[in-house]
């Protein structure tokens, strides 16, 4: 860490020296002599800016406009301090850009900026700069950075260069905080501490998930040393349907848990929206964001955003259709897995279905597989009584196994309530009866 800030510092110092020179030339009206940077000492380390340039290669002018984007989260007042020196009586400067914040009270580095900086009055340099903060430079296509939008009523180089929270948090911390969920972000992070073994499917499912695991494991080698990323689309669609409680989502956790990948949920009821357009909105939030970490996303209950399409008989139905279809080629695009969840697979829009890699069917498991569930979600530290027979259980109830699992919360906390290790049959079938209520089904004890 002391090297990381050492860096930090040695980065500021050679900015520094760079517009002080750029000021000294353009102040002398000296068009004549060429611009020569300032050496750039950085130590050898580890720390995430270092790691950054040597993974992007960075030229001296993409590390400028770095460190510019970087300036107000460091050290606010920089601009300000190197500008009063030339200017200790004060006055405007518009040469060098820059704006002034609604809270922040330094100088915020715009585009101008950077092309003053980095060019000076050279018209014909200023414009090969410009690419730097265009949309197809790789600052803005890695969503590292950006030029701030101002639409048609400002010279698109004023706007201020914004460096994206994640790298915000990289280059300051050391580590990129989790987006956090709410209106802005309307996806929540889950995992697990289940193992695979915790899992149990029939094999027709679990041969399927096998097949996720191992495009996890080899995409990259088709993609980039087989020479197929031009022929087939780079991410993996998946259709999880059958019944509430069959492993769906334990399944999305184990995967991420396996391969080290961040699983994202979708909560539908913050990405729907009765206004025309918003929900679009809101889904882009997600996919922004994701595209580039290789999160895995989990749509739960798809229905309702992967739904048939209607016929158009007003306004809103047209709108409804352009939502699917924008999530259509949205959800195609995207380069990561992406789980769709749904109770049945019927209810999904046929369009969506065409383009699955993988449609995974999760039924309410057997009686042998059942047992083996009820066999090991039994605690370790309960004994059962000599007349339960789960044996018999597993063949007379029909079970999912996240409603096995609640069967056995319940019996264990009345167990413990009743002081004792030992799980009685009674509230083994209390605990079923509960959940057959849950379901609206007829319970026969």
């Amino acid at each position: 860490m002391e090297y990381y800030h050492l860096n930090i510092a040695h980065s500021l110092a050679f900015l520094r020296e760079t517009i002080n020179r750029r000021l000294q030339q353009f102040f002398q009206k000296d068009n004549v002599t060429p611009f020569i940077y300032p050496e750039i000492k950085i130590e050898e380390d580890n720390a995430p800016l270092n790691l950054f340039l040597v993974h992007y290669q960075l030229n001296i002018e993409e590390y400028i406009i770095l460190l510019l984007a970087l300036l107000p989260h460091i050290q606010p007042n920089f601009l300000d301090n190197i500008i009063q020196e030339f200017l200790p009586n004060g006055g405007e400067f518009p040469e060098i850009g820059g704006v002034k914040g609604n809270n922040h009270r330094g100088t915020l580095p715009t585009g101008e900026t950077a092309l003053f900086i980095l060019a000076g009055n050279d018209i014909r340099k200023r414009m090969e700069v410009s690419f730097y903060l265009s949309p197809e430079h790789y600052f803005a296509k890695d969503q590292i950075l950006e030029l701030e939008r101002l639409g048609n009523v400002e010279p698109r180089m004023s706007g201020r260069i914004i460096l994206q929270p994640d790298f915000i948090d990289l280059f300051t911390t050391g580590t990129v905080a989790k987006p956090i969920f709410g209106p802005d972000f309307p996806a929540k992070n889950i995992s697990t501490k289940l193992n695979w073994d915790d899992l149990i499917l029939n094999p027709k499912t679990a041969l399927q998930i096998n097949d996720i695991k191992i495009w996890l494991d080899h995409n990259y080698s088709l993609l980039n040393d087989w020479e197929m990323g031009n022929k087939i689309k780079p991410g993996y669609r998946a259709l999880f349907h059958g019944p509430s409680g069959t492993g769906k989502t334990l399944t999305a956790t184990l995967l991420g848990k396996h391969f080290q990948k961040e699983v994202y949920r979708i909560d539908l009821s913050q990405i729907v929206s009765k206004y025309i357009g918003e929900t679009e909105k809101n889904l882009e939030k997600i996919f922004n964001k994701a595209e580039h970490k290789d999160w895995i996303l989990f749509f739960d209950e798809a229905d309702a955003l992967f739904g048939k399409r209607t016929n158009v008989q007003n306004a809103h139905d047209k709108y409804a259709n352009q939502e699917v279809s924008y999530l259509l080629q949205r959800v195609e695009d995207y380069p990561g897995l992406i789980i769709l969840a749904s109770n049945y697979k019927s209810n999904i829009d046929q369009a969506f279905v065409r383009r699955f890699n993988a449609i995974i069917h999760f039924p309410i498991p057997n009686a042998n597989e059942r047992l083996e569930i009820w066999r090991s979600s039994i605690p370790p530290k309960a004994g059962l009584a000599q007349d339960l027979d789960l044996k018999n259980i597993a063949q007379k109830y029909e079970l999912s196994g996240s409603s096995i699992v609640s069967v056995i919360h319940y019996a264990a906390l009345q167990t413990i309530h009743k002081k004792s290790l030992t799980i009685e049959h009674k509230d083994i079938i209390e605990g079923i009866k509960r959940e057959y209520e849950k379901e609206e089904k007829v319970f026969v004890g």
